[in-house]
């Protein structure tokens, strides 16, 4: 008889309470990153075989073995060898969640947002660094430095030391749009720690971006079809979206907002409220949109949402005004030109549209939205060419 395979999602469950009891008894948080590691392939080795009683603890106990083993190799660190030698007590291992207080170590302002995503998705998401390299679009090289510069740079960083709120959710809002690539549903993940986040930390912020995961998590199932093709927003079947949780994210909202301490999260979320109190894309209310994203420009003064905004203003005011606020704007920008072909379809300039497709697709960040906009420059070409044999 075949031995069980290691059920490998209920493993990286593992991963973040194990991290943490070797980061709060002294190990240094690369180093304990590896060591947990080194027990994750050792368990998948062995358990088939012959499972543990207490998985967790059976992690815990593998990983500091690895721990006490580097100390006593390394003669530099025989003084902290000293405080790290005793092993955790037999027994079973208190649940705890501590994946947040994982991100708030992960989170750190001393690390960049791309350096402290990365370094979440590798330490408490599990993933490999050739799966996070995948989801960035960056040589599994690029991706393996800067984790590599990340675990430098919190090396002696504690739990006890808390990174910043605010970086915290930056981190999360990144985790959450990564969420949708990958084998691992980061974005549920996002949705889960948020919500702990918005119970504990009685930040209005906070209570803005869950909010504004549950709007946006709220459309996940009209946002593809069968084949993997992504659906836009305008033509997307609005009885497939979640009214829980778009119920929820109001609410959630309405409370933020009653407390008039406005932050970035909470404008986002008011604008995917919006859009979620349309019953169809034509009664989308773009006038108020427009308003949401001057608050969201004097609040970040971000030239993506500069970007969105103008696009939003084509929607509201027509497709020349929206071109008007794009000019201003640098064409460098991600999804520039993108946003260019679809107001210059919207315009009626159908071979301009056409042919800024096939350069937005080319600069495509993913592989659906490559597709996407390859299809849609099709689509007007061949519109155009039929034009062309009705003139002649």
């Amino acid at each position: 008889m075949a031995a069980d395979a290691v059920d490998e999602a209920g493993l990286r469950d593992l991963i973040p309470g194990v991290l943490a009891a070797l980061v709060h008894r002294g190990a240094d948080f690369a180093t304990a990153e590896d060591a947990v590691q080194e027990a994750l392939v050792r368990a998948v080795e062995t358990w088939p075989n012959q499972r543990p009683d207490d998985p967790k603890g059976w992690l815990i106990t593998t990983a500091w073995r690895r721990v006490v083993d580097l100390a006593r190799s390394d003669i530099a660190r025989r003084r902290r060898e000293l405080r790290v030698t005793d092993e955790p007590p037999p027994g079973p291992t208190a649940s705890v969640d501590e994946t947040l207080q994982l991100y708030f170590l992960c989170a750190h302002p001393s690390l960049t947002p791309a350096s402290a995503v990365a370094l979440t998705l590798r330490a408490v998401g599990g993933l490999t660094t050739r799966q996070i390299a995948q989801a960035y679009l960056v040589p599994e090289a690029t991706m393996a430095q800067r984790i590599s510069r990340a675990k430098r740079t919190v090396r002696n960083v504690r739990l006890d030391r808390r990174g910043d709120l605010r970086t915290v959710l930056r981190v999360l809002y990144l985790v959450f749009n990564e969420g949708y690539s990958g084998d691992v549903d980061l974005a549920a993940e996002a949705i889960r720690l948020a919500r702990q986040l918005a119970a504990t930390a009685d930040d209005v912020e906070a209570a803005g971006l869950l909010a504004l995961f549950l709007l946006h998590h709220a459309r996940r199932p009209a946002r593809t079809r069968a084949d993997g093709s992504l659906v836009p927003l305008s033509d997307q079947d609005r009885d497939l979206w979640r009214r829980d949780l778009i119920t929820e994210g109001v609410a959630v909202l309405q409370a933020a907002l009653a407390r008039d301490r406005l932050g970035e999260y909470q404008a986002q979320a008011a604008i995917a409220a919006l859009h979620a109190d349309a019953q169809t894309a034509d009664e989308t209310d773009w006038v108020q949109i427009v308003e949401w994203y001057d608050e969201l420009v004097r609040l970040t003064d971000s030239p993506v949402v500069r970007l969105n905004r103008a696009v939003a203003v084509g929607a509201a005011d027509g497709p020349q005004a929206g071109l008007a606020e794009l000019a201003e704007l640098d064409p460098m920008l991600p999804r520039y030109t993108a946003s260019a072909a679809y107001l210059h379809e919207q315009a009626g300039d159908i071979a301009t549209a056409a042919q800024l497709y096939v350069e937005a697709a080319a600069q495509a960040q993913n592989l659906a939205e490559r597709n996407h906009l390859t299809l849609r420059a099709a689509t007007l070409r061949h519109h155009l060419s039929g034009e062309g044999g009705v003139r002649g």
